[in-house]
């Protein structure tokens, strides 16, 4: 077995050449070509070096519960205007980067051009949440990640749900389990057109467990951690109705929502 690895390693090494002369990479911001040995996972898989300067990591100070970024000398945790005096069913929001320039148009290929290919790079984005110092000391292999589900019609115009499929390549990385528990099943107005209050009644009982079948079950959710995935986390209405059904109906302990950026 170890004489194998370096033929199966060559064999890897060669077939990527291959595939870089027929389809170059480049940047997803500037379209400019990346260079041939930029590495193939992380941010620099996937945008130049200018590019990654105009990406705003999410850094402390950020609301404890929303993960809103704010600037100044905040040195303690605090609880951001929006949140407080809230009932918001999940623990907490952690986002890698904000919503902005590049990343932005890289979530837009991704969502509305069905690029499917950026789903990796997304994903690697998205691992950049996990290094939330309030999951540093959690066992995430006992965690699961679930998804934040799409309305059957809007995933069969779109194709797929990009949430699932951030799960599904996250999972790849880390090795946490992940699984389909939650359905859409109100079709509901597109979330970016409304305002704050109008989200909240938008999405009342749009949400439920997904039922089983014979072809399909569900795990056992009960005193479950949960980490809710999406790409973009806004105003939280929508994690806060997943997170309420899962807690609710499915018994999970903990509901920590994770996204790729923070709009």
């Amino acid at each position: 077995m170890p004489a194998v690895q370096p033929v199966l390693r060559a064999t890897r090494q060669l077939w990527q050449a291959a595939l870089d002369l027929l389809y170059p990479r480049v940047c997803q911001g500037c379209e400019a070509p990346l260079p041939p040995d930029a590495p193939r996972q992380g941010i620099p898989a996937w945008f130049c070096g200018s590019c990654r300067e105009e990406l705003v990591e999410v850094q402390a100070p950020y609301c404890a519960v929303c993960g809103e970024p704010y600037d100044g000398a905040i040195t303690q945790a605090f609880v951001c205007k929006n949140c407080v005096g809230r009932r918001i069913a999940f623990d907490f929001a952690v986002s890698g980067y904000k919503a902005e320039g590049p990343l932005r148009e890289m979530i837009l290929h991704y969502k509305y051009r069905r690029d499917l290919s950026l789903r990796a790079g997304l994903a690697d984005i998205l691992s950049t949440a996990l290094n939330d110092p309030r999951l540093a000391s959690e066992d995430l292999s006992q965690w699961l990640l679930v998804p934040v589900p799409l309305h059957f019609t809007r995933q069969f115009w779109r194709g797929f749900n990009q949430s699932w499929e951030l799960c599904r390549s996250l999972s790849r990385q880390t090795g946490i389990p992940t699984a389909q528990v939650l359905q859409r099943q109100m079709r509901t107005r597109p979330q970016a057109r409304l305002h704050r209050k109008k989200r909240l009644q938008n999405l009342k009982q749009a949400f439920a467990l997904l039922p089983d079948r014979p072809w399909r079950r569900s795990p056992d959710l009960r005193g479950r951690r949960i980490l809710l995935v999406d790409d973009v986390l806004t105003t939280g209405a929508t994690a806060h109705e997943c997170a309420k059904i899962l807690k609710l109906n499915a018994g999970v302990e903990k509901v920590v929502v994770i996204t790729a950026a923070r709009g």
